[in-house]
This record gives structure tokens, sequence and C-alpha cells, in this order.
């Protein structure tokens, strides 16, 4: 079971590889068979190095500068619930609803997002 810190501090992990974009800093966030899904995109990565691809071909959301709050909902079991609000210069704000299931080295092998422009 992850605990408040170990989910706070993969957040915070989450949000400096999408400042970074880079490689590494994506990759150290999931499991090798980690699945990445997000609606209402019907985005289906599976496998650490697909999440990977698909995230770094988003780096054009970027641009023009980003913020990101969240909030911890609830952990239950090995998966916890998070709110977040991301606000993107260029895109617009999106609502966002995590739920992030993580293994034992709190390493993500489920990423559910539920992405809703405001």
């Amino acid at each position: 079971m992850p605990t408040k810190q170990q989910v706070g501090e993969w957040v915070a992990a989450y949000e400096r590889a999408w400042c970074s974009n880079t490689r590494q800093d994506i990759a150290s966030l999931f499991a090798a068979d980690a699945e990445y899904h997000e609606w209402p995109y019907e985005t289906h990565w599976i496998g650490r190095e697909e999440i990977v691809k698909g995230w770094r071909s988003r780096e054009a959301w970027q641009q023009g500068g980003w913020d990101f709050t969240w909030t911890l909902l609830a952990i239950n079991g090995d998966t916890a619930a998070i709110e977040g609000t991301g606000v993107y210069k260029e895109l617009g704000t999106f609502a966002n609803l995590w739920t992030v299931t993580f293994d034992e080295r709190a390493k993500c092998t489920v990423f559910r997002m539920w992405n809703n422009q405001i």
C-alpha cells in the first residue's frame, strides 16, 4: 500500500517528467508492463516504452507554459485517487481525475485519467 508521502513524491516526479519530457524521467515513473489509459481521448499505451513514446509526442501541449494543482482524494490498497487541474496557456483548463495503481517499488502499474476541458 502506498503512503501519502509516496503518492506525493510520485506526483512531484510526474510533474518533473512533464516539464523535462526526457525518456529517463518518464520511464522512472512506470513499471515495465504498465498501462496508461486516458479518457475521453481513448489513449491506451501499454508498456513503459509505449508510454514514453506517447508522452513525448505531447511536448507541444506545454508551449506557452502550464500549471498543475492536485489533491489526494483517497488511497485504497495499492491505488490512489487524485483530483487535479491543469491550466495550459495555449490549450485551456482541464479537470483531471486519476487513479494510480502502484507496485511494491512505488512504480505505477496502471494509470487511468479522466481528462475534461472546462
